[in-house]
């Protein structure tokens, strides 16, 4: 009996010490490695989920200029009202005409139901304008209202204010609007009224109106065609490297004719065209038909946010194929849905007038539609992308060759620009191993990957070493759309951002050959969403950031500068089955002199771990940055935003070794400094 009893303990004993084995690392701290480029973790921007208008972009008026195909779409009407469309700015042509109703006791009017509402704050103010005229000469009066429909007070108007409109000719009104009252989903109303003075039976002036605008005043950095101050600032705290824009599939469009065009994106806001977005109708169960682009938050836009956020701009131009999700019959590509080769000097000079419109003087003609919008200094571009999600078939390399005939004029003409293509929608398969070594052949600078994969994807050992044996001498990698989805509905679980702080410890310690990474989709409205998991969720007041977030930033404000070669047992650390659910890497900041490792636990056990810095004799102070969730399952909503959240906490170093314990199902971020 006593014998069995020692078998026992001795094999709990053998347990025990199984399980607190610590696991050593060794970084060295005095030999830097590779260069981190300053663009290796950004943002991702694409018009999908509501991100620009009704998310990003501050206004609150939707289809605010009459051009949606239905053209009252987003209004109601009443009373008179006529759409015209030989209004004053030739690229949005369309107005509404204001008419007496015929009756003193009737009204003409229409009324704007917002972005899933029009959300306003008590004592808040917001800045209404409008361009109108008097057809007919004269003088007339419209009355501004914002109006609540459920509202159990004694008037559904709970802030008004009149506009005077003089004369034949447009002018632009404006008027300052202050909330009485905080309301979620209220309504902008306008319509004919009597001048003061006018005497209740007289006829009511028609009244044209064109461009009806809500903004509030308190934007980002207090722009008047600005952007929404707590997205942009959530931008803003990722400290990004680089900014791509203005998306993905919107870049192709359904079709050519809604391709993105970046010159309808500039210019005097009232003035650019509007354009149907590609996610419009792209997936039935979650279909928004009033889905457009107003192109206010446009390149210029772009542009201007990348030099508040001090990042590096990357926009992605259209290479004349439109979607070929969409444009595919039978595993072939329709070609009429696409411009011939022979017709590709448009887009090609489109590519070489943006390089203009980013850093030409004000001496040339695109330099001068900068400075004309108010900055007449460059925009300093240093990349392009050229495609998004296009492939080459077997027998037909329609991509390729529309790629090589960008290449050869862009890189003659501004050899100062990296270019970057693309290895397709997939992160693996025929299409990627096709195009990955045209790349190559092209001498593309950069290649753009996407893969949007589960969690078995991200830990499978091919994933998990991707970077490492990639060839050193082929273009950099820029991991342009990426995410883990989680299993069921594809949400923001803390799971599947563990996954993601894994897989980037791979992307970190190849930072010879990754270049930039970021994360995709970015925004999401929580009413208005196509596609899932998101970085950023938000309603027409609150935001929340996810658990995601907060591994893309931890990434970057810890980025470093150069890669110090970490292992364990003289391997990298990549979760393989003798490392115990670890991954690791560790960058040297050369400007402060702190070291940062950075450590995903991806196991149900803690474990306890040895860092040692050779090159160091002693490390001077340190403390740990900590995601975790008890529940893997768990998430950040509208109301309760940090839920999950990093916590930080000093930690005791001794010599050049730290000792410490991580988490189980835990992401850790130490900062030493020597």
């Amino acid at each position: 009996m006593k014998s069995k009893i020692l078998l026992a303990s001795l094999a709990l004993a053998g347990t025990l010490c199984s399980y607190a084995q610590t696991n050593e690392m060794v970084i060295q701290a005095n030999k830097p490695g590779a260069q981190v480029q300053s663009t290796m973790y950004g943002i991702f921007f694409e018009d999908i989920n509501f991100a620009a208008d009704g998310g990003l972009y501050a206004e609150m008026i939707k289809n605010r200029s009459f051009e949606f195909k239905q053209n009252l779409m987003g209004w109601t009407a009443f009373g008179s009202v006529s759409i015209q469309n030989d209004g004053p700015f030739d690229k949005n042509p369309h107005y509404a005409r204001l008419a007496d109703p015929g009756h003193k006791h009737k009204r003409t009017g229409i009324e704007n139901e917002g972005f899933f509402g029009i959300a306003v704050k008590k004592d808040a103010t917001y800045r209404f304008s409008l361009w109108a005229r008097c057809p007919e000469g004269g003088t007339g009066a419209l009355r501004v209202q914002l109006v609540d429909d459920d509202s159990m007070g004694e008037h559904q108007e709970f802030t008004a204010d009149e506009i005077t409109v003089t004369g034949k000719e447009w002018k632009k009104y404006t008027l300052t609007i202050k909330s009485t009252q905080t309301i979620d989903d209220a309504r902008l109303r306008l319509f004919l009224s009597h001048e003061k003075g006018e005497a209740f039976e007289a006829k009511m002036t028609t009244i044209d109106v064109e461009h009806v605008s809500l903004f509030p005043t308190d934007t980002w950095k207090g722009r008047e065609n600005g952007m929404r101050k707590d997205l942009a600032q959530a931008l803003c705290d990722l400290h990004p490297g680089i900014f791509r824009f203005p998306g993905g599939c919107i870049v192709e469009g359904t079709d050519l004719a809604t391709r993105y065009q970046w010159k309808n994106s500039v210019g005097p806001v009232e003035n650019r065209q509007y354009n149907e977005n590609r996610w419009e109708n792209c997936f039935d169960y979650r279909l928004y038909p009033d889905y457009y682009q107003s192109y206010g938050l446009g390149f210029f836009e772009y542009f201007q946010l990348c030099e508040d956020f001090g990042c590096e701009a990357l926009p992605v131009l259209t290479c004349g194929l439109a979607c070929q999700f969409q444009n595919e019959t039978d595993g072939k590509p329709d070609m009429e849905a696409h411009v011939a080769c022979a017709d590709l000097e448009p887009y090609i000079q489109d590519a070489l007038d943006l390089i203009e419109f980013a850093n030409g003087g004000v001496d040339t003609k695109w330099g001068k539609v900068r400075a004309d919008m108010g900055h007449p200094a460059p925009f300093n571009l240093h990349f392009m992308a050229v495609g998004n999600e296009q492939w080459d078939y077997a027998d037909n390399p329609v991509f390729t060759e529309r790629l090589k005939m960008f290449l050869d004029v862009l890189k003659k003409q501004h050899p100062e620009i990296k270019y970057i293509g693309t290895t397709g929608p997939d992160s693996e398969g025929d299409k990627f191993d096709m195009l990955q070594p045209k790349m190559k052949e092209l001498k593309a600078d950069l290649y753009d990957e996407h893969f949007y994969r589960n969690e078995a994807w991200f830990m499978d050992a091919k994933n998990r070493h991707r970077y490492d044996n990639y060839d050193r001498k082929g273009p950099k990698v820029f991991a342009g759309e990426y995410a883990c989805h989680g299993k069921g509905k594809k949400w923001n679980h803390f799971n599947a951002s563990l996954m993601e702080a894994a897989f980037m410890t791979g992307i970190e310690r190849n930072a010879d050959v990754v270049h930039m990474a970021t994360y995709a989709p970015l925004f999401a409205h929580v009413k208005g969403w196509q596609w899932r998991p998101d970085m950023i969720w938000f309603d027409n007041t609150r935001s929340f950031k996810s658990c995601s977030y907060y591994v893309q930033q931890l990434y970057s404000h810890y980025k470093g500068t150069n890669v110090l070669s970490l292992t364990m047992n003289k391997k990298v650390v990549a979760g393989d089955e003798d490392q115990n659910g670890l991954f690791a890497s560790s960058v040297l900041n050369s400007a402060t002199g702190e070291i940062y490792v950075k450590i995903a636990n991806v196991s149900e056990q803690a474990q306890p771990v040895k860092l040692t810095f050779k090159g160091l004799k002693n490390l001077t102070s340190g403390k740990v940055i900590t995601l975790h969730s008890d529940d893997p399952v768990a998430e950040n909503t509208l109301d309760q935003p940090t839920k999950i959240a990093p916590q930080e906490k000093v930690v005791g170093v001794y010599g050049n070794v730290l000792e410490a314990e991580v988490p189980a199902k835990s992401f850790c971020v130490y900062i030493l400094r020597k």
